[in-house]
């Protein structure tokens, strides 16, 4: 009996011990794996590009208005038709302007009437004057020529009646003539003063017919970030804008581009014609294909990408489909597949790893990992492209085992 014991004691011993030796022999690996696989690799360029608009209509605020306080503007991406409004401004100050103008218009037109007549009355009256003078001396001279038939003395008294006569003629004239001088003067000073007034009521009347903008065309608005009140933002109502400032735009969307710049490096694997991938920022539930049109000839040096200043190159690219979400300034991601490599085997980058001067990759070998050397023929985005040292179905690490086992 104890021996049927002592054998049964052994032979469970036995079992455990292959048990556990089959479980450590398949136990699972300790970091991430994946298996490698064959596919197709997509050898692609990447770059961060911006829509543009290259027709676009601009609404600015009237030139000639004066103090401009918003009263409404229409939100950004609004659709809008032909007349509809896109920014009202306070009417009040310039309804308070033209009143004015046009009182004082009203005041010197009757002004100049006014001086018109006085004027017609004065010359009337210096009209008279120089008849009579005239007929005074007349007189004067009739009674000279009868110095032959009177007195040496009256004969005297009539020479100096005619002189005296001829005098106050010379003094009527001249007097007719300076009345008619100031006259005109003043009439030509008042009518200056009209046309001022006129051209102040014509200039207040264009300035109330702005203080509405319209649509010119069928759009979506986009209104346009200035720098006021301290930071760089579209305006809103109640904000006051200056003379000429740009408020809004309605970009044609059949001109929208993506342009972008690319360093020299991706230059060579980039042609027109290519066909492109844009995934919008803004709109991330579509994707966008399209294709590019034009690649700048001579690069440019960017300064806004720190130092040392690199040069890049302009890629402008045209969509295939539009959107009405489509709008200027939306960032975009594009991806140009410049090849495509059949039946290859590619795996992510956090698959490979550099180790003194190798490229290794860590095989799962039944109950470990061991250290495989491997080959990259070339690298796109978050893959690569293996040409030697791995085989399709071989599952390999994403994670350094060793870093995991210290950790």
């Amino acid at each position: 009996m104890q021996r049927k014991l002592v054998t049964a004691i052994i032979v469970l011993l036995a079992c455990g011990v292959v048990f556990g030796a089959v479980r450590y022999s398949r136990r699972s690996p300790s970091v991430p794996t994946i298996e490698v696989k064959r596919t197709e690799f997509l050898d692609s360029v990447q770059f961060r590009g911006e829509c543009t608009a290259l027709k676009s209509l601009s609404i600015t605020a009237p030139a000639d208005a004066g103090d401009l306080q918003i009263l409404k503007i229409t939100a950004d991406g609004a659709k809008v038709k032909p007349g509809d409004m896109i920014v009202e401004f306070d009417k009040t100050k310039t309804e308070q302007d033209l009143a004015q103008f046009r009182s004082t218009l009203k005041y010197s037109t009757a002004d100049i009437d006014q001086t018109r007549a006085q004027s017609r009355i004065t010359e009337e009256q210096d009209l008279t004057a120089v008849s009579k003078a005239r007929f005074d001396l007349e007189s004067a001279k009739l009674d000279a020529s009868k110095q032959e038939i009177v007195s040496k003395i009256e004969g005297e008294e009539a020479k100096l009646k005619v002189r005296n006569a001829e005098q106050t003629l010379r003094e009527a004239e001249q007097k007719l003539n300076s009345d008619r001088a100031a006259a005109k003067a003043s009439i030509q000073g008042k009518v200056e003063t009209s046309r001022k007034a006129a051209f102040d009521v014509q200039r207040a009347e264009t300035a109330l017919s702005k203080m509405t903008l319209k649509a010119p065309a069928a759009g979506m608005v986009s209104l346009v970030p200035v720098w006021h009140g301290g930071n760089v933002s579209p305006f809103k109502p109640g904000d006051r804008a200056w003379p000429g400032t740009p408020l809004a735009e309605l970009p044609d969307p059949g001109s929208i581009r993506v342009t972008a710049h690319v360093d020299e490096t991706e230059r060579g694997r980039l042609a027109p014609k290519q066909p492109v991938t844009v995934h919008l920022d803004a709109i991330p539930d579509r994707q966008f294909t399209g294709r590019i049109e034009d690649i700048s000839a001579l690069a440019t040096e960017d300064f806004s990408a720190g130092w040392p200043v690199p040069r890049d190159f302009d890629v402008r690219i045209v969509l295939d489909d539009s959107d009405p979400r489509l709008k200027p300034g939306m960032t975009a991601q594009v991806t140009v597949i410049v090849d495509r490599v059949r039946d290859a085997l590619a795996i992510p980058v956090q698959a490979s790893f550099q180790k003194e001067g190798e490229t290794l990759a860590y095989v799962w070998s039944g109950s470990k990992f061991r250290t495989q050397a491997i080959e990259i023929s070339r690298r796109s985005g978050d893959r690569v492209l293996v040409a030697k040292g791995l085989q399709a179905g071989d599952r390999i690490a994403l994670q350094d085992p060793a870093a995991g086992k210290s950790e």
